[in-house]
């Protein structure tokens, strides 16, 4: 690990703690837009291929809808599932699934699994697919929360902040080089996101997940 990647991560996790704290979500959402703008331009750890960041002029955002946002309770009474994702560097890292949470008041937007990284230090992941995904949306998925990489969106202890205005690409939209864990089944929504980071040409490939 680098200290350019130190950086990144303490700039990412400054960024989502402004977006915790800050009252105008609006504003919050465009200033999460600047800043990866500004990281994936100039920073050494961008994820962009060096060919590309001469032509990047920004990552497709869509606009802020509020009726993308929950604070969506945790649902713990679940059988155990693991997903397991091969990388290149780490070997085999697993995800235990810890719960699930349900969007909208009876849960009529669908279901995300919540996931948990099982290994040292933890953290909590929540990926998501939907049904524009390969078309407006990134084909193998978006990430929602990633607390190992600072994407923290906020709850208490029962619930969790799910805003699909800040669903954001892997790694591996970008560079075929970084495995990502990707949307398993339980992460698959049924209907269309047009929320969040949506496709442009930096987009490369999917890389898929296994679960049991």
């Amino acid at each position: 690990m680098s200290l350019t990647l130190l950086d990144w991560r303490r700039r990412v996790a400054a960024l989502y703690a402004e977006i915790r704290a800050s009252s105008d979500i609006g504003s919050a959402h465009q200033r999460w837009r600047d800043e990866r703008d500004d990281l994936f331009r100039h920073h050494p750890d961008s994820p962009l291929l060096p060919e590309s960041r001469a032509s990047f002029r920004g990552l497709p955002v869509a606009p802020y809808d509020p009726d993308q946002r929950f604070q969506a309770e945790v649902d713990t009474d679940l059988p155990p599932a693991r997903m397991e994702v091969p990388t290149g560097t780490d070997g085999i890292v697993a995800f235990d699934r810890i719960g699930r949470v349900h969007l909208g008041e009876r849960g009529e937007r669908g279901q995300l699994d919540v996931w948990w990284l099982a290994s040292y230090g933890g953290g909590l992941f929540i990926p998501v697919k939907d049904a524009l995904a390969g078309k407006a949306t990134y084909g193998g998925g978006r990430y929602l929360i990633d607390t190992v990489k600072g994407a923290d969106l906020g709850g208490d202890g029962a619930t969790l902040v799910i805003d699909l205005n800040f669903a954001y690409n892997p790694s591996c939209a970008y560079d075929p080089a970084w495995a990502c864990p990707l949307a398993p089944p339980g992460n698959v929504l049924p209907g269309p996101v047009m929320a969040g980071e949506l496709t442009g040409h930096h987009e490369v490939s999917t890389i898929d997940s296994t679960i049991d």
